[in-house]
């Protein structure tokens, strides 16, 4: 996948993410989400969450690409032990993390974290996004063994899209 496709992307899902909020009701947003335990709103910000990852995700591709292969082995092996807390943590971030912030602030987030991924990879040169590391596959179904630093950029709309079928809200059902 190529910036340009990455950035459509993010695109799609910056206008997306803005319409979920604009049109659902506070009671829309509370309903159970299918296929999670989280609520409507619990899940926005999870998918929200997958971006605000990549941020510190970039920087770990960087330092961990330009070390022996065995460096990006060895730490996705010690994160792959800590699974199980990393999905406690991860749950419970989300089931506050809407509440902290609230829909406007949510909104705003997701907008100003786009576009910064946005601009950082169209100045990442091809040869540093083809760059990558090993990571911790049992903490997303998402991550691969190994991943390059254009895999990383685009994993959270992947992410995003798989958790968006999840979603409940009237304007996703098409009522």
């Amino acid at each position: 996948m190529d910036k340009d496709q990455i950035c459509a992307e993010m695109d799609r899902v910056r206008n997306d993410f803005r319409d979920l909020l604009d049109t659902a009701t506070v009671a829309d947003l509370r309903e159970p989400t299918d296929g999670t335990k989280w609520n409507n709103e619990q899940l926005l910000f999870h998918m929200l969450f997958g971006y605000l990852l990549v941020r510190n995700l970039r920087l770990l591709v960087w330092v961990f690409s330009r070390l022996p292969d065995d460096a990006s082995k060895r730490f996705a092996a010690l994160l792959n032990a800590g699974t199980r807390p990393f999905h406690v943590i991860n749950y419970v971030g989300s089931l506050f993390g809407a509440r902290a912030l609230g829909y406007t602030r949510m909104e705003r987030l997701m907008d100003r974290v786009l576009r910064s991924l946005e601009a950082s990879l169209r100045a990442q040169s091809e040869r540093v996004l083809d760059r990558g590391m090993h990571f911790p596959v049992g903490w997303d179904p998402y991550f691969k063994d190994y991943m390059t630093l254009r895999d990383v950029y685009h994993y959270p709309t992947q992410h995003y899209d798989h958790h968006r079928q999840q979603l409940t809200l009237a304007r996703v059902l098409g009522s």
